[in-house]
């Protein structure tokens, strides 16, 4: 095949768009947050916290709504078996935005915080801010790998060049402007890549469907005519299964840093409310194309098209099923226009994960764990080191592993079942301390991990009610492998348990202790009776601006600790210690 110079000049245009606009907003926010005293460092994070509401919605939509979600989504409608009873993400993704904005966005952005680790560190400490940075670190990581791994496979339909070479570009342009304009750049690019979506999707949909090897999609929607009818459906086996993954998208997909970057950077709590909804409603309409494309993919008569008598399932092609559909069942112009926007947005859907793994590197762990003294300017070198470092990670992972689906599988599942439950203990449950947290962490661990993961053929150490042996065999070569599937929803139950495992253990050692039956000496974690010790974040030091004034810190007791004076910054929080009860673990809204 040779290469397509139309195709080529389609990704450069779309590519050359991206660069200039990620540019032209670094350009244009240079000095933003400068006249109110705001930190370099916070701006490239938050966006000097005054995103507006046209380009607040759009990347807050960029936020699930990139390369992943429209090719995934394309591909369960596709696959036989599955369909849209099994395309489960962009309903999930909207309730998780809806859920997010309804009892999340408010207190997380109402107290000031700058990442979603800053609540962990000022409640649990440094120590275990810097494990709960590890799921979440691997989540962003993994997540960047597996765009730009897609981005490889959708470009290997388009042209034939140097699938290696094409996504090392693709990764430098986007950590180039991200590099240069941080938050700022990332949001007005999505804006940019959301159009692209659209626009490419929907001019290529009515010629895909005219095509004449394309059936009815009406009809093939209930009926088998060259595979099982796309709408799909759910046996009763399956059930908790679909269930444990729709839980899995639902509430795993609001303990991300890229989402509390959008809702960190909104100007007020509410506008961050009113973002989330509005990007629950984006979804949606993104996935509408997904879905229509995956639907002509169930109902084309491949024999008749240029792709050749052997069906992409059966080539285990399924997940490029929308590039394939775009470069087959439409005109060259219309094929390369498509591609070449989803292309050039594919590309810049990684750069958000790439500023949040740096945001949360340069804040929680280099300048709150270990450099407390640290300038501006210091923070926002290490911020621009570790985003070329991530995203050369992100790049070499994409390029060399061809596990990368599964790496990040099971690191979203583990967002899912330890960060989750441990915001939720963090913002909504009083009393929770160091020692559940770090008990909730290892149960959730534990559990998850003993499941297997057929992805990465990580064998199950922990058998589930309903588990069964499953023979695979390859469609070309005819290998055959054997993998356990779990039909008990042990994910949701992992979850559950490191929530409750949280709470209980937290309990159980603030009354060990504050009883006396363990002596003040092995509380070595000092989350019961030393709360405020130097291992833990106050509020002053947590938040440098007027995003949270002194009258919010509640007083603390003396007699918890002889030492916690030396660590508030302001000694006015100090002041009428006994004339309120102590609730320092959690100041719900």
């Amino acid at each position: 095949m040779a290469i397509h110079v139309e195709g080529l000049v389609a990704i450069v245009i779309f590519y050359l768009l991206i660069l200039i606009v990620g540019i032209w907003a670094a350009w244009k926010n240079k000095n933003s947050g400068v006249s109110e005293g705001t930190d370099r460092s916070e701006t490239i994070m938050v966006g000097g916290r005054d995103i507006g509401l046209f380009v607040g919605g759009f990347t807050m939509t960029a936020t699930w709504v990139g390369g992943g979600y429209i090719n995934g989504t394309a591909e369960y409608v596709y696959l036989p078996g599955y369909g849209l009873a099994w395309a489960q993400a962009p309903f999930g993704y909207a309730l998780s935005l809806v859920v997010g904005g309804l009892f999340f966005a408010k207190p997380m952005r109402s107290k000031g915080y700058v990442t979603m680790l800053d609540p962990f560190q000022q409640l649990y400490g440094k120590r275990m801010g810097g494990l709960l940075f590890i799921p979440a670190l691997m989540g962003e990581i993994f997540w960047s790998a597996a765009i730009l791994s897609a981005l490889g496979a959708t470009l290997s339909v388009i042209v034939d060049i140097n699938i290696n070479m094409s996504v090392v570009i693709s990764a430098l342009i986007a950590i180039f402007y991200t590099l240069v304009g941080g938050l700022y750049s990332v949001a007005y690019t999505d804006v940019v890549q959301l159009f692209c979506i659209f626009l490419g999707l929907w001019v290529s949909v009515p010629f895909a469907m005219s095509n004449p090897a394309v059936s009815d999609i009406g009809v093939t929607a209930v009926k088998n005519v060259y595979q099982e009818p796309w709408l799909g459906s759910i046996e009763s086996s399956d059930v908790w299964n679909w269930m444990d993954n729709f839980f899995l998208l639902m509430l795993g997909g609001i303990p991300w840093q890229v989402y509390f970057q959008r809702v960190l950077s909104a100007s007020s709590a509410t506008y961050a409310q009113v973002l989330s909804f509005l990007a629950a409603f984006g979804c949606l309409v993104m996935a509408v194309p997904s879905v229509l494309i995956g639907a002509i993919g169930a109902s084309t008569d491949w024999n008749q098209t240029s792709y050749g008598e052997v069906q992409p399932m059966q080539k285990e092609e399924s997940d490029m099923i929308l590039p394939i559909v775009l470069q087959h069942l439409c005109p060259p112009y219309i094929s390369f226009f498509g591609l070449g926007a989803v292309s050039a947005a594919v590309m810049s859907s990684a750069d958000s994960s790439i500023l949040s793994a740096s945001s949360m590197f340069a804040r929680n762990i280099y300048q709150l764990a270990f450099r407390q003294t640290a300038s501006d300017r210091e923070i926002v070198w290490v911020m621009r080191i570790s985003i070329f470092v991530f995203g050369a990670l992100a790049t070499a992972m994409a390029l060399l592993t061809g596990t990368v689906y599964g790496l990040w599988y099971l690191s979203s599942d583990l967002v899912y079942v330890i960060i989750f439950p441990q915001l939720i203990s963090v913002l909504f449950v009083k009393g929770t301390n160091t020692y559940g947290s770090v008990a909730g962490y290892i149960f959730g661990l534990v559990l998850r991990i003993g499941g297997g993961e057929p992805y990465l053929k990580l064998p199950p150490f922990i058998y589930y009610p309903g588990w069964h042996e499953v023979k695979k065999e390859h469609p070309l070569t005819g290998a055959v492998e054997y993998i356990i599937v779990q039909k008990f929803p042990f994910k949701t139950m992992s979850m559950l348990s490191s929530f409750l495992g949280n709470v209980a253990f937290s309990y159980l050692m603030k009354y060990l202790f504050e009883s006396g039956t363990l002596s003040p000496k092995y509380d070595f974690l000092e989350a019961v009776l030393a709360r405020h010790s130097k291992e833990n974040m106050d509020k002053t030091t947590l938040v440098n601006n007027d995003n949270i004034v002194l009258s919010e810190m509640v007083p603390v007791k003396p007699r918890l600790s002889t030492t916690m004076a030396g660590t508030f910054t302001n000694r006015e929080a100090l002041s009428d210690d006994d004339t309120s009860p102590d609730t320092s673990n959690n100041e719900n809204d």
